[in-house]
């Protein structure tokens, strides 16, 4: 199998958790988890969930959305997959931005005043991370059909007398 088909692979399983984990931080699997942080702010919006279980539920993952977003940046530097990573890299410089200033985490008591800017933020990243899974679908399915063309004409090469 060619290492490139198992790097898009491995992307199209991180873009959907990343997908997941903006969506939805505290259900069970990635079906699951498709709209948490946003139902979570809307629940809260709306009263039916209290200020520290909606901040305990969005913050449980946000470590784990900024690692696997960073490995996944890295991962496409590492194989100088160009594209990909250019447009991962604000995201992962913003990521490493809010983590170094202590601001990744969503506050109990201040929950109430950032709601809106926290639901603009979640939707902007869940439609960049849909975004992502666009190209990440096309590429792994055009390197999957190139790698099975490359299998057929080395296979006719070989037989020929």
């Amino acid at each position: 199998m060619s290492v490139e088909l198992i790097l898009w692979l491995f992307s199209f399983a991180s873009v959907m958790v990343l997908i997941g984990l903006t969506a939805y931080q505290a259900i069970s699997l990635i079906f699951n988890m498709i709209l948490l942080q946003l139902i979570c702010l809307s629940d809260l919006e709306y009263d039916y969930i209290n200020p520290y279980d909606s901040s305990s539920r969005i913050n449980a993952v946000v470590i784990i959305e900024y690692a696997l977003q960073g490995a996944l940046c890295a991962s496409f530097l590492l194989t100088l997959h160009w594209f990909p990573f250019l447009i991962m890299a604000p995201v992962t410089y913003y990521h490493v931005k809010l983590y170094m200033a202590r601001k990744h985490l969503v506050d109990v008591t201040e929950i109430f005043r950032q709601l809106n800017g926290e639901k603009k933020y979640r939707m902007i990243k869940l439609a960049f991370y849909f975004c992502l899974f666009i190209i990440t679908i096309y590429r792994l399915v055009m390197t999957a059909v190139m790698l099975f063309i490359d299998e057929d004409t080395n296979l006719v090469e070989t037989s020929t007398i």
